[in-house]
This record gives structure tokens, C-alpha cells and sequence, in this order.
């Protein structure tokens, strides 16, 4: 009888600017799929810059996912007031479908304890994306159109 072999867990920590170019390789690999979903090759997180996420790193609170010593996933908080906005939930394709997206947004909101709210945006067309929002508690704020093809739709949590 053979024994599978043993799965590193996932470890949820803070990114540093050491991370920034495996971060940077992930977010182009992780939003392929968007990408393809809008036939938009030039969503934001195709075409942000390495400076662009060197800068997050700085000005953010970036949360990275790893798996013997692999970044999978991450996502951003920028604090406003009382608000949390979320951007840049991803993980990795190969991944996905393993709960990693949802405990980084669990992480996320207990590392930010002084903020009433949590807001974040997907495209319409995003249903897995918003499927998981909505397991999380987040709730339909609005809907902006960005262009012809994308419409998006904000969500926001409140905390109890």
C-alpha cells in the first residue's frame, strides 16, 4: 500500500519587499484567467508595472500565502478611515479551488482589527470570484461600468 506523500500546509504571512518579484510573476500568471473571461489583455494587474508592486509592498498591507517556501497566493489592504479596500486577492492556478484565496481574506480582515468595513470589487462576469466573496459575507454595494466589455461589482462586509 502506498502512503501519499506528506503536503506542506499553508503558511499565511506578511510579504516584504524581498517578494516583490515572485508577487509581481504570480499576479500576471493568477489573472490570466480574468484576462480570458473579458478577452482583456490589459487589466490592470496584466499590465501594473514591477514598480507598481514594489510600491504596494510599501504603502500597503500585503498577506502572502506560502507553501514549502512557494508564494500561492496574496492579496492587498489599503486602510482609508474606517475602511479596508481589498484589491489583488490571487492565487496561483494550479491552487486554486483549495480554500487559500478565502483564509488570505480571513487573514486580512484579523490583521486590520481597527476597521468597521471591508470593500473590494470583481468583474460581473466573475462568478467563482463572487461566489467566494459571498461565502465570506460580503454583500453587493454597487455596479460601475469600467468599459464596453467589464462592469464592475463592489462588495462590501461590515464588521458584526
Amino acid at each position: 500500500m502506498k502512503t501519499r506523500p506528506e503536503v506542506p500546509a499553508i503558511e499565511i504571512a506578511r510579504a516584504s519587499a524581498a517578494d516583490a518579484a515572485a508577487l509581481h510573476e504570480l499576479q500576471r500568471r493568477a489573472y490570466r484567467s480574468e484576462a480570458e473571461l473579458y478577452d482583456d489583455w490589459t487589466i490592470p494587474p496584466l499590465v501594473e508595472p514591477l514598480a507598481a508592486t514594489e510600491r504596494a509592498l510599501v504603502e500597503m498591507h500585503v498577506l502572502k500565502a506560502t507553501q514549502g517556501g512557494r508564494i500561492v497566493g496574496a492579496v492587498r489592504g489599503r486602510i482609508d478611515g474606517d475602511t479596508c479596500h481589498v484589491g489583488r486577492l490571487m492565487v496561483h492556478p494550479d491552487f486554486q479551488g483549495r480554500g487559500i484565496g478565502s483564509q488570505l481574506m480571513r487573514a486580512l480582515e484579523c490583521a486590520s482589527p481597527q476597521v468597521q468595513r471591508f470593500e473590494l470589487f470583481t468583474g460581473e462576469r466573475s462568478a467563482r470570484n463572487l461566489q467566494v466573496y459571498s461565502r465570506l459575507g460580503y454583500r453587493e454595494l454597487r455596479r460601475a461600468t469600467l468599459s464596453a466589455r467589464v462592469t464592475l461589482v463592489y462588495l462590501e462586509k461590515r464588521r458584526a
